[in-house]
């Protein structure tokens, strides 16, 4: 009899659906709680922010919360807070925090909990993750996360969504208890189907899950007495090929793309949702953006100086020797071999560094080829003084908000302080 039900339940999940809700039959999810005071628009439940300053279109982050050679993991998060709140000061949009795991360069193993974290220390940028890896978790589970978050910052969680394992193999059979990988892969769709279903608390009468609920969750507001926020986080499809381009125009849903390490896919992927979208209660057209590896420095030599922490870093982990990012001095002392140089030329080629004009110049350009909405910038280097001013100067360049001298010397002081005293 339960076999029977499962098999019920699967058909009544991939049977075609409407935008929100992917091969289910219920109504399309409303993406509440997304729009700030005179940004958005009909249609859009306020995705769409107005940008700021003189930047064509609005300027977010996505962050790795990198640890550096001779650093440590706790200060790579402390420098993902100093991040967050210089960034919110300086008017970017949003503040992505990635999924991976088994990577001693990268701390950001937890995005809920690191949200979490961030939503203590911010106050209006939107905070998100970028994404969930959503095989590696039960969709329940998820739900009842990003509606904890939802709660601790009502009306500013974004929860983007992956395929991939965001890690290796091994690593994603040992999150996911099974061996069989591409199973998860291959029920994206009805994974997410179910995470919808918990977030908007509407699964059909007779559906195995209808009596289960994400709590904090829509089911507040409806017992005895329950009030609850219309607001709900915001869900965004993440790719770096076809198959999640597909899905999100299919749903009507936001789309990311990885660009800064899919470059070649970029523009297909873009085409793809764009073709296969249909408007939804989310979206009236289409809104996509992409991840940007960018970095500014004083003078273009220094800020090759520190992208190739970052590509060195990338080869080691592409060669399975993943370990922390390397100073620049030891980046600089690296002998690459004929293969490792040729890989470093091509990834080189898709970021966009050097000083804050050419940097602008070339995230311009970027943004006019592919006529996204939104870019979200990444920077993967050693320290956290280049990269807090990295960003510093890319918001100087696009003329946004200033921050006060004084904070910002603060932020940067107080990091180095916690550098030089764990190291110590």
């Amino acid at each position: 009899m339960a076999d029977q039900q499962g098999e019920q339940n699967r058909r009544q999940d991939e049977q075609g659906g409407q935008a929100g809700h992917p091969g289910t039959d219920g109504p399309p999810a409303p993406e509440g709680g997304d729009a700030r005071p005179g940004e958005g628009g009909p249609g859009d439940h306020g995705l769409r922010a107005a940008p700021r300053g003189s930047a064509p279109i609005p300027l977010s982050v996505l962050d790795l919360a990198t640890v550096g050679s001779g650093l440590t993991a706790a200060q790579a998060l402390r420098t993902t807070v100093e991040l967050a709140r210089l960034t919110e000061r300086r008017g970017f949009h949003r503040f992505w925090v990635a999924e991976h795991h088994s990577m001693p360069g990268v701390a950001s193993s937890s995005p809920a909990v690191i949200l979490a974290h961030l939503a203590a220390h911010t106050e209006r940028i939107r905070l998100g993750s970028g994404g969930v890896m959503l095989p590696n978790h039960a969709p329940l589970v998820i739900a009842e996360q990003f509606g904890t978050l939802e709660a601790l910052a009502p009306g500013r969680v974004d929860l983007g969504l992956g395929r991939a394992p965001g890690t290796d193999g091994a690593t994603a059979a040992a999150l996911r208890r099974t061996d069989r990988l591409n199973e998860g892969a291959d029920d994206f769709p009805q994974q997410l189907a179910e995470l919808l279903r918990f977030l908007d608390d509407d699964f059909p009468d007779g559906h195995r899950y209808a009596r289960i609920h994400a709590v904090p969750g829509p089911v507040q507001g409806t017992v005895p007495g329950g009030v609850q926020s219309a607001d709900r986080p915001s869900v965004w499809l993440l790719g770096s090929s076809g198959f999640s381009a597909r899905l999100a125009g299919a749903l009507g849903l936001p789309f990311s793309f990885a660009h800064h390490f899919s470059a070649a896919n970029t523009l297909p992927a873009l085409d793809l949702y764009r073709q296969s979208f249909r408007p939804s209660a989310v979206l009236d057209r289409p809104y996509a953006s992409i991840g940007v590896s960018a970095f500014a420095a004083e003078d273009e030599k220094e800020a090759r100086r520190q992208v190739l922490t970052g590509a060195l870093a990338m080869v080691r982990l592409r060669t399975g020797r993943p370990g922390l990012v390397p100073t620049p001095e030891e980046a600089e002392a690296h002998r690459f071999n004929a293969i490792e140089e040729d890989f470093v030329s091509g990834w080189l080629t898709n970021v966009v560094y050097g000083t804050a004009d050419e940097v602008r110049e070339g995230l311009d350009a970027l943004i006019k080829r592919t006529g996204v909405d939104e870019i979200k910038i990444t920077s993967n280097a050693h320290g956290p003084e280049a990269r807090l001013r990295s960003y510093e100067l890319i918001a100087d360049a696009y003329d946004l908000p200033t921050a006060t001298a004084t904070a910002t010397a603060t932020a940067v002081a107080a990091t180095a302080t916690a550098t030089t005293a764990t190291t110590a």
